[in-house]
């Protein structure tokens, strides 16, 4: 049976600059206070980023309440410095590709557009993760999180 391979963008405003954003995907030990929706955490040890076009955007989520886990591991295929970062899955070909754009007054605009999208990862409850991620984003840009 094939899945129909979809589209999906989530567009937010955060605060802070778009350098600063851009450095929260890039950077470990800030990427593991918000990848993934809360109840989720990113041991620091499974993370593994390699910030280069063909480098490796590894990593695990751990559900608190149950231990389970979600690997992913991605591969960096486009990189623009403060701008663009763009991956594939390994395990779903999806494209997931994240723009970041300053806004003045302290704030950014990034825009998650995702592409070959499975069926599992585009319904109702995917999109609530993926703005509960965002959420955490939020809260670590603002020194909350």
């Amino acid at each position: 049976m094939t899945e129909n391979l979809g589209e999906l963008t989530i567009t937010r405003e955060l605060p802070g600059t778009a350098a600063a954003a851009f450095r929260a995907y890039l950077d470990p030990e800030q990427f593991v206070r918000f990848w993934g929706p809360a109840g989720i955490h990113v041991p620091l040890d499974t993370v593994t980023i390699e910030p280069r076009v063909g480098g490796r955007y590894d990593s695990t989520m751990v559900v608190d309440a149950t231990g389970e886990r979600y690997p992913m591991q991605a591969e960096i295929v486009e990189l623009r410095e403060g701008e663009l970062l763009a991956v594939v899955e390994a395990s779903a070909g999806m494209r997931s590709t994240l723009t970041f754009r300053d806004l003045g007054d302290d704030r950014t605009e990034v825009v998650l557009h995702q592409t070959d999208v499975p069926d599992r990862y585009n319904g109702p409850d995917a999109v609530a993760g993926l703005n509960s991620s965002f959420d955490r984003l939020v809260e670590h840009l603002a020194g909350r999180g």
